[in-house]
């Protein structure tokens, strides 16, 4: 019987395969036995940390928070890694959806320091995107990946450049259906295998290079080093010529930084604070505290103190041990049609990396290339790693609460709607990231509005949200839906009159698709 994944419900082209895949035939040859040792091993590994995330967050909302680990001497002792000459420099890592081949190539042209091409969160997970998104990658990770360019008439290739290439995997909470008729494959596993399987390290100019997103525990930084080794040893290659960077994106893991690049020390350079997936687990893990019903996201400052104290930790833990601290995606997009957003947009750019640099961070993402100059510029040296702070951040206070910031309104609610809706619509249309308003959204902002609009219900009676007038407005489950509803026919108001009901019936699909997560409670990123 073929298995599925918890997306079938909503896509049930997200995380699986073809009913007719036939792996020996449609995949590298030599590939099936590859990933049926690795899944034999890890997969079942992945199965059991899910279910320990699962008791963690059960726990969180009967009152049992996540804490910091009691301290190790070993674990907080003075160890360092040795920081790569090819990586010392992150001042900017660009990060895009593999499936773009346009968008890579042109990240790779902007002269970051580092490029992330992205197989998770920006990227719409179908069978189709991620096979063509494993395909980008190899090809830029050889320098070979290509595209046409309309303008200039022509094919445009990658540039000879020292940007350092990342690639992010799928996480510990995904699965890979239809791999194998009868059983689910890790997608952690599955992504590793085919990067590390199709590469030609000859053709590599570093060591092949992971980004590994939301992690939740410093026990999990062992099931990657264990698959690392093990893809290494099977390939081959010397022990540790996997390295890596990690997303801090979950609030678990916000507690056990030192004790997970500590277990993760013969790969790992770096640290990432994902913050907007970092906001989302934030949300989830207080869902049951009044106190924690969070501001409309757009009026949250960038440097609020749950933000700002974990930034100071992880460049307190990260620099003590040789490791790069790595900033995060600041969302205001620039815009080359609008010139009053895009002077906006950079000067937002400037404050929010400036603000990190000052703390002590080493470098930031963005995802445009008009980004990159104004975000190298505010990151003085290559990097900060011998920056130490003044008093010893690595316990701060990872939860102190939101007073005093933002506003709570009708407005920013309705907004939460409208985007959830066009986010969905974007995924079902085979795009993992849409530019909204503005902004660049994926799945993390999809997550944190849904979060905020069950949590706004859920505190209903005892968190005001207020409209334009000022007057209290109860965001009960009926108003939610008046709202879905009426969020939808703006939506398909304002679309143009040649559009077909293909596209109407996605948008009306895209609805009823987020209002029942909302509604059963399904707050994983899917």
């Amino acid at each position: 019987m073929t298995q599925t994944t918890s997306a079938m419900k909503y896509d049930k082209r997200i995380n699986h395969a073809p009913a007719d895949l036939d792996i020996d035939r449609d995949l590298p040859e030599g590939f099936a036995g590859f990933l049926k040792v690795l899944h034999d091993e890890f997969t079942p590994r992945q199965k059991e940390l899910a279910r320990k995330r699962t008791q963690v967050l059960s726990a969180a909302h009967k009152g049992d928070l996540p804490d910091y680990l009691p301290e190790d001497p070993e674990v907080t002792g003075e160890w360092k890694i040795a920081l790569p000459d090819w990586c010392s420099d992150q001042r900017n890592q660009m990060t895009g959806p593999a499936d773009d081949a346009a968008l890579v190539v042109k990240m790779l042209n902007s002269g970051a320091p580092g490029v992330m091409i992205d197989l998770e969160d920006s990227m719409a997970n179908t069978w189709e995107n991620l096979e063509l998104g494993i395909r980008n990658t190899l090809e830029a990770l050889h320098g070979e990946l290509t595209y046409f360019d309309q303008k200039r008439g022509g094919e445009v290739s990658i540039r000879e450049s020292g940007t350092v290439i990342w690639t992010r995997v799928r996480g510990l909470h995904l699965n890979q259906a239809g791999i194998h008729p009868d059983r689910l494959v890790s997608a952690s596993v599955y992504d590793v295998a085919r990067i590390a399987f199709g590469v030609d390290t000859s053709n590599l100019k570093h060591n092949l290079c992971f980004y590994i997103p939301k992690s939740e525990s410093a026990e999990e930084a062992l099931f990657w080093r264990d698959l690392f080794e093990a893809v290494e040893s099977r390939l081959g290659w010397d022990k540790g010529y996997i390295k890596c960077m990690a997303l801090v994106e979950s609030h678990p893991l916000a507690f056990q930084t030192e004790e997970f690049i500590y277990n993760l020390r013969d790969h790992i350079l770096g640290l990432n604070l994902g913050r907007w997936d970092y906001m989302a687990s934030l949300i989830h893990f207080n869902l049951e505290d009044k106190d924690w019903v969070l501001p409309d996201r757009n009026t949250i400052p960038s440097d609020v103190p749950f933000f700002q104290n974990l930034r100071l930790k992880m460049v307190d833990v990260c620099h003590k041990h040789g490791l790069l601290a790595i900033g995060g995606m600041t969302a205001l997009y620039p815009s080359r049609v609008d010139s009053e957003l895009n002077a906006r947009a950079l000067k937002v750019l400037e404050a929010d990396k400036k603000n990190e640099s000052d703390v002590g961070m080493d470098g930031a993402w963005t995802g445009h290339p008009d980004q990159n100059k104004i975000a190298v510029a505010q990151f003085p040296v290559p990097n900060q790693v011998s920056y130490v702070t003044s008093g010893n951040v690595t316990r701060p206070d990872l939860r102190p609460v939101p007073e005093n910031v933002g506003k709570r309104s009708l407005k920013g609610t309705r907004a939460a709607v409208r985007t959830v809706i066009r986010y969905r619509h974007g995924v079902l249309s085979g795009r993992g990231a849409s530019l909204l308003d503005g902004y660049m959204e994926d799945l993390a902002t999809d997550r944190i509005y849904r979060l905020m609009i069950a949590q706004r219900m859920k505190h209903r009676d005892s968190v005001r949200i207020v409209n334009e007038d000022g007057d209290e407005v109860k965001h009960t489950p009926e108003l939610i839906t008046r709202i879905f509803d009426e969020e939808l026919q703006k939506i398909l108001n304002g679309l143009p009159e040649e559009t077909n009901g293909e596209e109407a019936a996605r948008y009306t699909e895209a609805r009823r698709i987020s209002e029942e997560m909302i509604t059963e409670g399904r707050f994983d990123p899917v």
